[in-house]
């Protein structure tokens, strides 16, 4: 059976190394880190993802901008709110809730955010830095952080870190390769010497690629799409998949499974996250790590 890595666990272990420096930074330049966060309109599930991370700054004594704007707001007004940020020293990391209303640009809105105070990691500048050898960028983007000693190193790879997995000269597959996970995933792996391999919709006999993977990142949002009988004897598998599929028996009706058939998968994989239970608790805290990374860069230049 594999080991389960426990990502409540590993988070709670870095929210209490932030903590610590967050002391650190306060005893010595009596200043800490500081992050906004916008949201824009009511949904609830927007407001309930925002509520968690105030809360977690407050936990670890991480100052908290709260910006909260109507839903009928211009999107010339919001990127006004946002260079007002960015103008802010005490704001260090800088946070657009998605999705805005459709009748604002997301990309012009986020693009607009100061590149040292993207703690998403998705700005252009970002990515691009990430893509280029030898070049690096100043913040990474959340769910796929390194494990480089620069960096703080968020969800995927810190896992795996942690666990004890090594990353250099194995075969990596990243199954999906969007944005938020599966390309800058690739491109992190690649930088920590994996051999890597992108697995997508035009794949073909994408199991025959996965059942050589040392390490695999399954990001294609397809629930159970990759069976226990894919994967490597020993292999690392990190599930980033959050599928709702139906479950009569709960009372909500449904419930959470990833993209990896997890009760398969685990007699054969040497490591695997749950879902939920693994990636899932470690994005909040890795945004905070990233705000502590700038606020870090800030404060120790400028004094």
């Amino acid at each position: 059976m594999a080991t389960v890595i426990d990502g409540k666990v590993v988070a709670q272990t870095i929210r209490s190394e932030i903590a610590d420096e967050v002391r650190l930074l306060s005893q010595k330049y009596g200043k800490v880190p500081g992050l906004a966060v916008v949201i824009v309109g009511n949904r609830k599930d927007s407001q309930s993802y925002v509520g968690m991370k105030r809360k977690a700054c407050a936990e670890l004594g991480i100052k908290s901008f709260d910006v909260d704007l109507p839903e009928q707001i211009s999107q010339a007004e919001l990127i006004k709110q946002v260079h007002e940020l960015n103008a802010n020293t005490d704001v260090h990391g800088i946070l657009v809730q998605l999705p805005l209303p459709k009748h604002i640009n997301e990309e012009k809105v986020l693009s607009e955010i100061s590149l040292e105070k993207d703690v998403d990691g998705f700005h252009p500048l970002n990515i691009g830095k990430l893509a280029m050898k030898g070049r690096d960028p100043l913040l990474l983007t959340l769910v796929s952080k390194l494990c480089d000693p620069h960096y703080t190193k968020p969800a995927c790879l810190e896992l795996l870190q942690r666990s004890g997995v090594t990353i250099k000269g194995k075969k990596a597959v990243v199954v999906g390769r969007s944005n938020i996970v599966g390309l800058p995933a690739s491109l992190l792996l690649l930088k920590a010497d994996a051999t890597v391999t992108i697995v997508h919709s035009h794949t073909s006999q994408p199991e025959n690629i996965i059942r050589e993977a040392d390490i695999v990142i399954a990001a294609a949002g397809q629930p159970k799409m990759i069976k226990g009988s894919w994967i490597k004897p020993g292999a690392a598998v990190i599930d980033v998949g959050t599928n709702a599929v139906d479950d009569p028996t709960r009372k909500s009706g449904y419930r959470l499974v990833g993209d990896v058939d997890f009760e398969e998968a685990s007699k054969t994989a040497g490591w695997i996250t749950p879902v939920p239970g693994g990636v899932g608790p470690m994005t909040v805290t890795m945004l905070l790590k990233n705000t502590l990374e700038g606020a870090k860069r800030y404060i120790e230049q400028n004094n």
